[in-house]
């Protein structure tokens, strides 16, 4: 089944290994944290049940309407829906005197936002260089080449894309925009692979895959958030520790689905120093990924990781 083919327009990666990792109880609070299209928060709200609560949290203001309504008409309990960054979740979660007993966040993009040439994600179709998430943003991918220096592009298309060219790419922008504006994904994508040269050929990706990712995670902070967040689980397992209430619940299951090195290996340091300082438990060393089943129906979750941490002591 494609993507396209589903009524929210975006197949869920590993749903099943998500529930089950999860184990979402009865009347329990689940903050999605990335809801997306509603796909896991579905799956999840069932879980909790009618006594349950289900915080969606997206930057996108359509998807996050699109997924309140699925949620919601899926049935179940309270649903509540917040507009915004994930790493300001834990704040209003504490403003409402809740407590998370499982938190999960997706942190690929979505289909929608990837198939939508208006969006300006991919390179697979012409549109606006914006890959804002939430499209108030105040910086499109746009302004960000046309205003960064060209040591600033490298570093970001370097560090965010992992991108060995990045220098090169980055001379090739700065060239490129003193003649004329860089303003869509087909222009943006054509100046990569001509910086490529002759190694565009043996590319085994598209050359402009690593700086579209670059770019994407910087106009929307992504590794920011995700680093605040992860800071704010830590600090929550030690309040749990001395025996003070916060946003997340004693036993609270956190669970991250990562889509490249850069996510994983923040999650990974993350949950392993939670284990090293007797704050949580991680049940396995190895991230789940995906079935060969999956992959062949679902190919976007190919470089998928989900690894989960449960933080603190439930007895």
């Amino acid at each position: 089944m494609t993507d396209a083919s589903l009524p929210s327009g975006h197949a869920p990666v590993m749903p099943d290994e998500v529930v089950a990792s999860l184990r979402v109880r009865p009347g329990e609070t689940v903050v999605d944290a990335t809801a997306g299209r509603g796909g896991h928060a579905s799956l999840l709200a069932a879980g909790a049940g009618s006594e349950g609560t289900v915080v969606l949290c997206d930057l996108d203001p359509e998807n996050l309407d699109f997924a309140g309504r699925r949620v919601r008409e899926a049935g179940g309990g309270t649903v509540l829906e917040w507009q915004g960054s994930f790493a300001r979740a834990p704040r209003d979660l504490m403003g409402r005197e809740l407590a998370a007993d499982v938190v999960f966040a997706d942190l690929g993009v979505s289909s929608t936002q990837i198939d939508t040439p208006s969006r300006g994600f991919s390179f697979l179709s012409d549109g606006p260089l914006d890959m804002r998430m939430d499209p108030t943003g105040p910086v499109s991918a746009a302004e960000l080449v046309a205003t960064a220096n060209e040591a600033e592009l490298t570093r970001i298309i370097r560090e965010f894309g992992e991108e060995p060219l990045a220098r090169r790419i980055a001379q090739k922008i700065g060239r490129t925009r003193s003649e004329s504006p860089i303003q869509t994904t087909a222009q943006l994508a054509d100046l990569v692979r001509e910086a490529y040269g002759s190694r565009a050929a043996s590319s085994r990706n598209h050359p402009a895959t690593r700086t579209f990712q670059a770019l994407r995670i910087a106009v929307n902070d992504e590794l920011g958030a995700l680093d605040g967040l992860l800071r704010q689980v830590d600090e929550a397992a030690k309040a749990i520790a001395d025996g003070r209430s916060t946003w997340l619940a004693p036993g609270a299951r956190v669970g991250f689905l990562t889509f490249h090195s850069l996510e994983d290996r923040r999650v990974k340091r993350a949950f392993a120093a939670l284990a090293r300082h007797g704050l949580g438990t991680v049940p396995a060393r190895m991230p789940v990924t995906p079935t060969e089943a999956e992959i062949s129906t679902n190919p976007r979750s190919r470089s998928a990781k989900l690894r989960v941490a449960t933080v603190g002591d439930s007895t």
